[in-house]
């Protein structure tokens, strides 16, 4: 057993307990024990996967259930930053609500443990595993506001929905065990590859897997579960299910879909399609309608994860799969910036909140051009990229995702994904004139630490810079996938 392979994921396991029991011994007004070792976990396990991606590893191990390439150590990379900036700019949040404390930090922990597990996972049981722990925290920490009846209602939803969606994917890997022999996806492929099987077995099997992911990615029809939860969930609460654990997704959709199950690629790319049409379709539409900032952003998330799987469906053209590497670290980017944008905008709402008021209304941030301009440059950034306008971030990330999807040769899909892109930029321009042309409809407080605002106004240019220097963010995200799929 090659043990150097799940040292990340064991140090974090002991780290996650600690923090449990630190801060029942050392309890204080803000519990810095807690979040001290908190933050000190995710630095360490930052410095870990980053000394393990230079080092080039690609290791196996627990009898080949647990894989580290490239795309795992990058990706855990990713998600650790991003728990660790959710963390950061949650904390006035959390403070204020009563939520700040060990709970919070060890279900954080234990949600980003379940992510380095599906991330690394090379094995059905390993990623279903993986995912259960991530669900289970997530659930918690939806409900962590006991006195909140909005986060009660939202929690309970994201349960049963999550419970349901969890049954569609171990059913459609039990398809897959049964047609194959095998919960090894490298064996998976390999079977599939050279043997005759059942093949109704195996595309029900697909139908089922893709239902799965398609519920923890947010893609229409199964995002029933993201406009509530993202509106009734505490706003800190929604940064750690809306950020991270997208990245874990697309991990665990490139382990089972590719690793496992691509050369019945051409089946689960038309159910991309009709997802990505889908997704973007009911999400830009009705974003349109809402007024509420957070139940907007729910359904910006389903579009914008719809523009994320044309990208995943292109991987395999006429039978050939040479352009999959291009096609999939497009997708990765694209997911990269979303978060990166996702962080700051939550964050903003969160530095407007305060003691008993949310500000989740677009109206709150009437007038903010006018009283906090360097807030409202930031979020602007922001709404640009989301909106994908040059030269953000977004802008670029489209452009690449296009680019792979024309080369597939369906124009169609290109054209239907630019005029949906169009129809979504009408909400965030208008959040953007909302802060600058509206007058002020009540006093804006904005209350954060020095060390959150240094972060969100690097969180803000980082998506300037990136769409105008792109390429090192690219060629990592092309790297780590051509290596890890060679």
């Amino acid at each position: 057993m090659n043990w150097i392979a799940v040292y990340p994921e064991i140090f974090l396991l002991i780290m996650a307990c600690v923090v449990m029991l630190a801060d029942l011994f050392f309890k204080g007004a803000e519990h810095r024990v807690a979040y001290g070792l908190t933050l000190f976990t995710l630095l360490v396990l930052l410095v870990l996967n980053a000394a393990y991606y230079m080092a080039g590893f690609d290791l196996f191990a627990m009898d080949r259930m647990v894989i580290v390439d490239p795309m795992a150590m990058l990706l855990k990379l990713f998600t650790t930053a991003a728990t660790g900036m959710s963390l950061i700019y949650a904390r006035r949040y959390a403070l204020d609500r009563g939520m700040w404390g060990g709970e919070l930090f060890s279900l954080a922990l234990f949600a980003l443990l379940g992510q380095f597990v599906m991330i690394s996972g090379n094995n059905l049981l390993v990623i279903y595993l993986g995912l259960e722990l991530l669900s289970l925290a997530l659930y918690a920490l939806v409900a962590l506001r006991r006195d909140s009846a909005l986060a009660t209602e939202a929690a309970m939803k994201y349960f049963v929905l999550g419970a349901l969606a969890s049954g569609f994917l171990l059913y459609g890997m039990s398809m897959i065990y049964g047609a194959t022999g095998s919960l090894d996806l490298a064996v998976a492929f390999k079977t599939i590859s050279l043997e005759p099987l059942n093949r109704a077995a195996l595309v029900m099997g697909i139908v089922f897997i893709v239902a799965g992911l398609a519920f923890k990615l947010g893609a229409a029809p199964f995002h029933m579960w993201i406009p509530d939860v993202y509106q009734g969930a505490p706003t800190a609460v929604v940064l750690l299910v809306g950020g991270a654990p997208k990245l874990a997704a697309f991990a665990m959709s490139i382990r089972l879909l590719v690793e496992g199950l691509f050369p019945l690629a051409m089946d689960w790319q038309q159910m991309l399609v009709v997802l990505a049409v889908l997704s973007m379709a009911i999400g830009n539409f009705a974003a349109i309608a809402q007024t509420n900032l957070k139940r907007m952003l729910a359904y910006s998330t389903i579009a914008q994860i719809g523009f994320m799987l044309l990208g995943l469906m292109s991987g395999m053209i006429n039978g050939n799969g040479i352009s999959a590497s291009v096609a999939y670290s497009a997708s990765l980017f694209y997911l990269v910036i979303y978060v990166l944008t996702t962080l700051g905008t939550f964050g903003i709402i969160m530095f407007m909140a305060h003691q008993g008021f949310e500000a989740e209304d677009i109206q709150d941030f009437a007038g903010l051009g006018k009283t906090h301009p360097w807030l409202a440059g930031i979020m602007t950034f922001l709404m640009f990229s989301l909106a994908g306008l040059p030269p953000f971030a977004g802008f670029y990330a489209k452009f690449e995702v296009l680019s792979v999807l024309l080369a597939t040769g369906r124009v169609w899909l290109v054209v239907l994904a630019v005029i949906l892109s169009v129809v979504g930029a009408f909400y965030y321009l208008r959040m953007i004139k909302t802060m600058y042309f509206d007058a002020p409809t009540r006093e804006h407080k904005v209350q954060a630490s020095p060390t959150a605002w240094v972060l969100m106004s690097l969180n803000g240019l980082s998506v300037l810079a990136l769409g105008i220097v792109p390429g090192g963010l690219m060629t990592l995200c092309y790297q780590a996938i051509a290596n890890s799929l060679h």
